[in-house]
């Protein structure tokens, strides 16, 4: 799977398999959240709920399986070796955007999830529709602590089960400590808003304003380190 994640990708340019699957998977995520938010706009909560749930569940999964893969794709530059462009543009716009572009990558994956369990929380079903609920939206470190445990309870136990069948992988437990990591910023994340936009239709529909414009955003700015990394300035990325 490895080997052919390096072959030569299929938009005819200097990059990789795994970079034309991370460019065209991006694009495919960013359409469909901007159809979401226009379905939101339009009020169809049905449409807009299953469509933003699919997405976001997919984008998660196949970046979480993408990174696995040694981070294949704009971001697996070893280095100047896989940028073929001046040191000074390599010093003072690929890497400043490179980082600003991961940075984002961190915060989308985080909201993703916050998201998630944002539009579960804060929806109700009116006549067959799902609206927001017009209502505060609060919990407590106490339920959040029992929730926490549990799903920590249930990776430990997924993560030994693993060792057991395939062995001790450092990478295996980077994995699981990340989900335990991405879950607490969230759950942390979750007692700070409260106390910001108490109401669940408000929060609901600021954050989902903030997460769609950095997801252009994000879209935005891997398009163009691809555009600066296998098209204009192609180094021995292979």
């Amino acid at each position: 799977m490895l080997e052919w994640l390096k072959q030569p990708g299929f938009f005819g340019t200097h990059a990789t398999i795994g970079a034309d699957l991370s460019q065209f998977m991006a694009t495919l995520f960013t359409t469909l959240f901007v159809i979401g938010w226009v379905q939101a706009k339009h009020q169809r909560g049905n449409h807009h709920h299953w469509l933003m749930l699919g997405g976001m569940v997919a984008m998660l999964a196949f970046f979480t399986s993408y990174y696995l893969f040694r981070q294949l794709g704009v971001l697996a530059v070893e280095g100047k070796e896989g940028f073929g462009g001046s040191q000074q543009l390599y010093d003072h716009v690929f890497i400043p955007l490179l980082t600003f572009h991961i940075i984002l990558v961190i915060i989308g994956l985080v909201m993703a999830v916050y998201m998630i369990v944002l539009g579960f929380r804060a929806q109700a079903i009116a006549a067959g529709k799902r609206i927001l609920k017009d209502a505060l939206l609060q919990t407590s470190w106490a339920k959040i602590g029992t929730i926490f445990g549990v799903i920590t309870a249930v990776v430990l136990l997924l993560f030994t089960s693993r060792v057991v069948t395939s062995g001790f992988s450092m990478r295996k437990l980077m994995v699981y400590f990340g989900l335990l990591l991405l879950l607490a910023i969230v759950f942390a994340l979750e007692i700070a808003i409260q106390r910001i936009w108490p109401n669940g239709e408000q929060r609901h529909r600021v954050l989902g304003r903030f997460t769609m414009i950095i997801y252009c955003i994000l879209f935005v700015t891997g398009s163009t380190t691809y555009t600066m990394l296998y098209i204009l300035f192609p180094g021995k990325v292979g």
